[in-house]
């Protein structure tokens, strides 16, 4: 049984330069393969932008020391400007190039005897500008068995873009953003409102264009599904979709949309990314802009009773709240709630149980309390108040667990307990566990995206986490993995078989039907439609080869 170990990581792949960070052109007499003449002819296909890879923190290594970048690496470990997400640890060889993300300027993992080495990323990758450098990459690939990553912007907590001895695809700079309020997809007629963005785009760049444009997006990693607190009245991302352009394994710039290459377009609508082709281009589905009422509890310290407490009445109210359209964020010791369809006086009329929770940790001096009730007038102020500055966890070594919580837990007093009671033991697992009260219960979807269908029929999608840091061993970095599943597992027990492909379990049990559902045959058929050759490949995947040399690092 194969027992994959991540490492989330920083970017092998920075920022270009203009954010202080020079890219390193490949030097062709170090490639590994002894292929100089066809890596050089790659690179004059893709203009010059074929690079030799590096982690981000090797300037604070001996051999490669840099006292003025080590320092900037240092300040910005835990910076999304500058990392994202990503393997760098090769599980199977201990090769890494780590920080100590408690504090990045300790000087011991640096120190020798410790090594920065390249571990799980990819020695080469292509700086994507164009479909033709996609179809360059392909060829290459096919030519001489180069195994191919995906490598866009954010987060992957799955290992999927990242891989040693492959030829990665950067699609981060591709970032032109338009709007057009009579967008008509290539061979349709109908037009809506449409947002187009490039791959590289990321929802902290969309937010304010579209707040300037008076529009709502809804985000979400459209590939795989795309959720968030919005989704519940608006959709997931596969479902605003209009249209992609996308590179596939054939060397084919297609448009893909309800209108041409359909059976594609619904493999991009949930079959998840890195396995159909290299989407390069989205035009999403833009609204007007929402009013939104918002209930915001929060408080600094862990208490076990006031999370029971807090949880028992979001559970009691699960139904009725998502029927009035609200989605939001728990964890242990916050709630932030939203609707786009309520005024003040019905939002806190259905809100009352838990505006009065707030009013009495206000009462009673709990510290730390944070309690709002209020409205906003449109989706990126919220943000901007709310989440766009909240902590995450970026530079950080953790094992991520996954499960939607269907309507049927909610129905009965008796189902409500048993949730109650499966989440305050995964919690006492895992205290990074969240409710992401972000499925489409309120949108029903036309039938044409293939996420597993239990996302529709979900009012929670419960995330947990289990952290470890640089200096973790081989068993203590196996035991965290064992620990994050046995977390999910009290909820696994009491729910149907569903998870979120893009946070699931690395090693998600029975995974076909957990992330497709039903959907997942017809996936398969159409990745041996697309890429018969398998060129796009990644970890759990549709369509994957377990013994694929792409998951060496995996254990």
């Amino acid at each position: 049984m194969l027992v994959p170990l991540l490492t989330l990581l920083l970017s092998p792949i920075l920022q270009a330069a203009a954010d202080g960070i020079q890219q390193i052109p490949l030097d062709f007499n170090v490639v590994e393969d002894n292929r100089f003449d066809q890596w050089k002819d790659l690179s004059e296909q893709v203009q010059g932008r074929l690079y030799g890879a590096y982690p981000f923190a090797q300037a604070c290594f001996n051999g490669q020391f840099n006292s003025a970048a080590c320092k900037f690496i240092q300040v910005n470990y835990l910076n999304e400007r500058y990392i994202n997400t990503n393997w760098e640890t090769c599980q199977t060889t201990g090769q890494q190039c780590l920080l100590d993300y408690t504090n990045p300027s300790n000087p011991k993992p640096a120190s020798a005897p410790n090594q920065c080495l390249l571990g799980s990323i990819p020695n080469t990758y292509v700086d994507v500008r164009r479909p033709e450098d996609v179809a360059a990459a392909f060829k290459f690939s096919k030519a001489f068995g180069i195994p191919l990553i995906v490598k866009n912007t954010g987060h992957d907590y799955k290992g999927r873009s990242s891989a040693p001895h492959a030829l990665g695809l950067w699609t981060h700079n591709l970032k032109d953003i338009s709007y057009n309020p009579s967008f008509v997809p290539e061979g349709c007629t109908k037009a809506s409102p449409g947002v187009t963005m490039g791959a590289g785009v990321q929802w902290g760049e969309a937010y304010p264009f579209a707040e300037a444009h008076s529009i709502t997006l809804v985000g979400g990693t459209f590939p795989g599904g795309g959720h968030g607190a919005l989704t519940n009245t608006m959709g997931m991302g596969v479902d605003r979709v209009l249209e992609y352009k996308v590179v596939t394994p054939d060397g084919k710039f297609r448009t893909v949309n309800a209108c041409q290459n359909t059976d594609l377009f619904y493999a991009l609508r949930g079959g998840g990314g890195g396995t159909f082709g290299v989407v390069l281009e989205s035009t999403v589905l833009a609204s007007p802009r929402v009013t939104l009422q918002v209930v915001v509890v929060e408080w600094a310290k862990p208490n076990a009773a006031l999370t029971k407490s807090l949880w028992k009445i979001l559970i009691d109210n699960g139904l009725t709240w998502a029927s009035q359209g609200y989605g939001g964020f728990v964890a242990g010791e916050s709630a932030v709630y939203i609707t786009p369809i309520l005024n003040p006086t019905e939002s806190n009329a259905t809100m009352k149980p838990l505006i009065e929770f707030g009013e009495q940790l206000v009462k009673d001096g709990v510290e730390g309390t944070e309690f709002l009730v209020g409205e906003f007038p449109s989706w990126g102020t919220f943000y901007d108040a709310i989440i766009k500055d909240a902590p995450a966890d970026l530079g950080v070594s953790l094992a991520l667990a996954s499960r939607l919580i269907p309507k049927a837990n909610f129905q009965t007093s008796s189902s409500r307990s048993e949730l109650l009671d499966a989440l305050m033991e995964s919690f006492s697992l895992s205290p990074g566990l969240r409710f992401l009260i972000s499925p489409p219960t309120s949108y029903p979807g036309d039938g044409t995206t293939s996420v597993t269908d239990a996302w529709r029929d979900s009012i929670y999608h419960i995330t947990l986490v289990s952290l470890w840091n640089w200096n973790a061993t081989v068993a203590e970095k196996k035991s965290k993995y064992e620990l994050s599943s046995k977390a999910i597992q009290p909820l696994r027990d009491i729910t149907p078989d569903a998870a979120y492909v893009n946070e699931a379990d690395v090693y998600e049990p029975n995974h076909e039907v957990a992330f497709w559902g039903t959907h997942y045959p017809e996936l398969l058929k159409l990745k041996k439609k697309y890429d018969p050759d398998q060129l796009l490949d990644c970890w759990q995947c549709v369509g994957w080869n377990p013994k694929s040399e792409l998951f060496s690092c995996y254990l």
